[in-house]
């Protein structure tokens, strides 16, 4: 059985005993966590859909790590005006394993 949820603005394609790495969460490590946007739940003979979320769908999973990503770099340039501009990011993050989906 698989799901299609939604959180921190983008969605992500889930099955049980998966770890992912979504938008940073509050919480503790060890914390269990409820994923009410769910917008599809499907397994090998059913697939529901919702328009657009799916009533009474809902995923549950537990905090594993939370962390910040690899450092990017934003590098802004123009040629010949004498414009450079350099800053370094890192994004919090929360990993997330799916302990059971509920449809």
């Amino acid at each position: 059985m698989y799901a299609v949820i939604k959180t921190g603005g983008k969605q992500y394609r889930v099955e049980q005993g998966d770890t992912l790495a979504i938008e940073r969460l509050e919480g503790d490590t060890g914390t269990q966590v409820s994923f009410g946007e769910v917008l599809l739940v499907g397994s090998d003979n059913e697939t529901k859909i919702g328009r657009p979320l799916l009533a009474g769908a809902s995923v549950t999973g537990t905090i594993v790590e939370q962390g910040r990503a690899k450092k990017i770099i934003v590098f802004k340039f123009r040629r010949r005006k004498n414009y450079k501009r350099k800053k370094g990011h890192r994004q919090y993050f929360t990993r997330v394993r799916i302990e059971s989906i509920a449809a």
